[in-house]
């Protein structure tokens, strides 16, 4: 367990998962020393520069989903993976490790013997996948070596089906068939590209849109986003007040509300650029695997790699997701179901991608539409979930998971438990 424990550490981050697969791209590919060393470096840097652009962006957009909440008075669950994945680690550690390793083998030996030729490198989404398999089957009753085959299988059927969803659009977004999308909000992003076809125009792109001449400085993707979230700070931190706004730091709220919707657009061009590293050297050094170890073989890659192909669609997706989000907040609240708040990285990233998927086949309408249904799809699956997740274990009240697809996993393999 030990070694298995370092190989986990391999598997769950996507810079040594990425820097492994592509090592071993490389070398069946007989490059030379230096080129193998090159390349396995430069593309585990590039996915380090896109975790670090995450991390930029994720902290700078977190107070503004609490001042978005104590402004407006709204109290509920919070959709984040960590008190799930604290448990599941607690009473399952070793099952969960053995999952996910044998997860990645059941990956590569579907890729290799059917069509579905799709190499998950994901790490972090395939460990809490991993979790929701661990977790709820576990939870459900199934223990030893038998969890640990049915979670295995589970992890690598959607390793390769998820990503198999997203192919038809992703040849839309990028033009080609180079790589497949590799993140766990596949349901949000395929109803995107799917309804998005019938709302607007692909021609009417979000890249394309034009302006009034006083507002040319927005032509800049960055610029644009810096601008449009300082507004929403500056509402968000009128609405909460002084207080609020107070115990993030002492500086003059609006000043500081401009700096944190800086930082978030000085993250987006960092994404951009791991974003771009990945996708030149990635693809290159995946050659290897696709001719030698499983042919025909396409990497599926984290969401941000879509971003550098329509990064004003990605803010409209993101505010869309939200406003969607809130809707159904609304309702939840109506009706008495649980309140599932807004997740600002949440909905950046999922409702982000969404809003690119919507883009390809339905321009800034299908943006627009495809973030918004983002927002309905994972706060009304988080609230489904939330239930289960008490009834299979009561320390989890109050909480629920994020992602479309770990909640639709997590739901059919809860339903599925109480058959068997």
């Amino acid at each position: 367990m030990s070694v298995m424990g370092v190989v986990v550490q391999f598997l769950s981050k996507p810079a040594t998962l990425a820097g492994l697969v592509a090592l071993i791209g490389l070398v069946a590919q007989k490059k030379p020393v230096e080129q193998v060393i090159s390349g396995t470096l430069k593309i585990t840097v590039g996915f380090l520069i896109l975790g670090g652009g995450a991390g930029i962006v994720t902290s700078a957009i977190i107070p503004l989903g609490t001042l978005i909440e104590k402004g407006f008075g709204l109290r509920g669950t919070l959709p984040v993976n960590g008190a799930f994945v604290a448990l599941v680690q607690h009473k399952f550690g070793q099952q969960l490790a053995l999952i996910l390793f044998f997860g990645f083998i059941v990956n590569l030996i579907i890729a290799r013997l059917t069509p579905l030729k799709y190499v998950f490198l994901t790490g972090h989404h395939s460990f809490f996948m991993a979790t929701v398999a661990t977790g709820v089957l576990g939870l459900s009753g199934l223990h030893g070596w038998t969890l640990v085959f049915v979670g295995a299988v589970i992890v690598g059927f959607t390793s390769v089906f998820f990503p198999a969803l997203t192919s038809p659009y992703m040849k839309r977004i990028t033009g080609g068939d180079s790589f497949v999308m590799g993140h766990y909000g596949t349901l949000s992003y395929v109803t995107a590209g799917y309804l998005g076809r019938f709302v607007g125009n692909p021609r009417e792109s979000t890249e394309n849109l034009r302006l009034p001449a006083w507002a040319g400085f927005l032509k800049e993707p960055l610029v644009a986003m810096g601008a449009v979230m300082a507004v929403a700070y500056w509402l968000a931190a009128i609405a909460a007040g002084p207080a609020v706004t107070g115990k993030f730091s002492s500086d003059w709220w609006p000043l500081w509300s401009l700096l944190q919707a800086l930082t978030f657009a000085g993250g987006i061009g960092v994404i951009l650029l791991g974003a771009r590293m990945i996708l030149g050297d990635t693809v290159s050094a995946f050659r290897g695997i696709a001719q030698e170890v499983v042919p025909g073989a396409r990497p599926a890659l984290d969401c941000p790699t879509v971003f550098p192909y329509a990064p004003n669609a990605v803010l409209v997706g993101y505010l869309c997701s939200t406003l969607g989000g809130l809707v159904v907040l609304l309702i939840q609240g109506a009706a008495g179901w649980t309140l599932i708040l807004p997740s600002m990285p949440l909905h950046f990233f999922v409702g982000g991608t969404a809003g690119v998927f919507g883009n390809a086949t339905g321009g800034w309408k299908g943006a627009a539409l495809g973030g918004f249904v983002n927002g309905l799809l994972v706060t009304l699956l988080a609230g489904c979930l939330s239930p289960v997740l008490t009834t299979l274990e009561p320390a989890l009240a109050g909480n629920t998971l994020g992602d479309t697809d770990f909640s639709v996993i997590g739901l059919i393999l809860y339903w599925v438990g109480k058959l068997f």
